[in-house]
């Protein structure tokens, strides 16, 4: 890293002007390195990595394995090359934010950084929810009956929620073992699967036939409605670069971490659903209630009850590891727009001693606690509550837009021999960012079709877009607000230097 220049020490510089992000700024009081090349993996396991969306594939039955492969051909392998490319350019914090600003400037740095953070929030009860009802499964004669008990998920949501932000507020070095406890949770469980399918095949044949007509993705609308949640499911792999600050050499680390993680979520998914439909027929998984009712079904059959307790801890523990994962990465997002001062300057402040964003993650925590009693509120909340899921699902999308688009944008800029571009060079990154673009259009446009047992569709579509255009019009708001505040709070010089060779 190079010393900054002493002639620029004593002048007052304002990098909002320059495009270069606060978070790039040569700081004596960032965030502490502690993300290892392993940490990483386990990180990019922890958020790649879905359990449910095993038992969803395989409850649809042989095709969703077709519609695994395409998912991961058009939108998998675009967005990991997109990522391996542009935090290997630009390992800096805020990762998704800086990449959008350097693209497109400051306004939509922080949209798609806003969109990116609001779709996370609904995310936070919806996986303490799941981990809570797996939990009822290690004793499941005498904990079922709380699986229609509002406070057991309202208090097991908040006990693990506040142990996930404490962890993650004392350092990301303490919070890691969460994420990586979570990670090594998380390939048990498929493991357990893997094995139980293939010695239910060995003893029993296949449960599911593979043929090439039941392999043949239907094309009926609720059947292309669902190419999109697996599309979904392949989300995440970005995350670990909004904390590029923190990980150790993260223009090498990042890219190889990524490459190993990948194979191992693409396996995971695609293995896994093949190994359910071995050991079961599509008609007895049942979406809804997940891996842990799958893991069940084929341990009764093969012999092997005793595996449930067990299989059902990991899983619920897996999903606690989700959880504070997600919540170190998002958090770190409204920690870059508070330093470029989009936000109030006390989210881009760092703990004292921790050096942590403690202020972003206690508001993630906050809104965390809101969404987690709103999710068991009564059914016009509760009506609500899934209207702002929807909408976390769309938004979701929309910042992927900006990467794949700042991509496209960014290969004009030069880079130094250290970073590693997409195999073919300007092209095949181009084309690879294009396909993923197109993709992930499709998605958004896609899941604003309502299901068809909707009674009222037009209605649904009006709550859906017209929520996420308030939440569009908010984000704007937010920027325009933080926008006069840099004007009327100039920067000092004690505010630090632009990195030489930044730009």
């Amino acid at each position: 890293m190079a010393e900054p220049n002493p002639k620029r020490e004593s002048e007052s510089i304002s990098l909002l002007s320059t495009g270069v992000s606060i978070a790039e700024a040569e700081d004596p009081n960032r965030p502490k390195q502690v993300m290892g090349f392993r940490d990483l993996v386990l990180f990019y396991v922890i958020t790649g990595i879905s359990l449910r969306w095993i038992a969803t594939a395989a409850a649809a039955g042989p095709s969703s394995i077709v519609i695994w492969i395409g998912a991961w051909l058009c939108f998998y392998t675009p967005l990991a090359l997109s990522v391996l490319e542009l935090s290997s350019r630009y390992p800096n914090e805020g990762g998704l934010y800086v990449w959008s600003k350097r693209a497109f400037g400051d306004f939509s740095g922080f949209m798609s950084a806003w969109t990116y953070w609001t779709s996370n929030l609904p995310y936070f009860p919806a996986v303490l929810y799941f981990a809570a009802s797996n939990i009822l499964f290690m004793r499941q004669a005498k904990w079922q009956h709380l699986s229609n008990n509002a406070t057991f998920y309202i208090v097991f949501a908040l006990l693990t929620l506040s142990a996930a932000t404490l962890l993650n507020i004392v350092g990301l070095d303490v919070g890691k073992w969460l994420h990586n406890v979570g990670a090594i949770a998380m390939w048990i469980p498929v493991g357990i699967v893997i094995a139980m399918g293939f010695i239910a095949y060995h003893r029993f044949g296949s449960a599911t036939s593979f043929t090439v007509h039941s392999m043949i993705p239907s094309t009926r609308l609720n059947d292309i409605i669902f190419w999109s949640v697996l599309t979904f499911a392949f989300g995440g792999c970005e995350t670990a670069s909004f904390m590029g600050e923190e990980i150790k050499n993260a223009r090498r680390t990042i890219p190889f971490a990524l490459l190993f993680a990948g194979v191992t979520v693409t396996i995971c998914y695609i293995l896994g659903t093949v190994c359910v439909l071995l050991a079961l027929p599509s008609s007895q998984v049942n979406s809804m209630q997940g891996l842990v009712q799958a893991v069940s079904a084929t341990a009764t059959r093969i012999g092997f009850p005793g595996v449930l307790p067990f299989a059902a801890f990991l899983i619920a523990l897996s999903n606690i590891g989700a959880a504070g994962a997600y919540l170190a990465a998002v958090a770190r997002l409204p920690f870059v727009a508070g330093l470029d001062r989009f936000l109030p300057r006390s989210f881009g402040a760092l703990h004292p001693r921790w050096k942590t964003p403690w202020v972003a993650l206690l508001t993630q925590f906050v809104l965390g606690v809101v969404f987690i009693f709103l999710g068991q509120a009564g059914t016009s909340v509760k009506g609500a509550y899934d209207v702002l899921v929807s909408m976390g699902v769309i938004t979701y999308f929309i910042p992927y837009l900006y990467l794949f688009a700042a991509m496209i944008k960014l290969q004009r800029e030069p880079a130094g021999p250290e970073v590693i571009h997409v195999p073919g060079g300007t092209v095949m990154a181009k084309l690879a960012a294009t396909l993923g673009f197109c993709t992930t259009a499709l998605t958004i446009a896609l899941s604003l079709i309502p299901p068809p047992d909707e009674p009222n569709k037009p209605l649904a579509v009006f709550k859906v877009v017209g929520g996420c255009g308030a939440l569009l019009l908010i984000g704007v708001w937010l920027y325009m607000s933080g926008k006069r505040r840099t004007l009327l709070e100039p920067r000092t010089p004690s505010s630090g230097v632009a990195r030489e060779g930044a730009k």
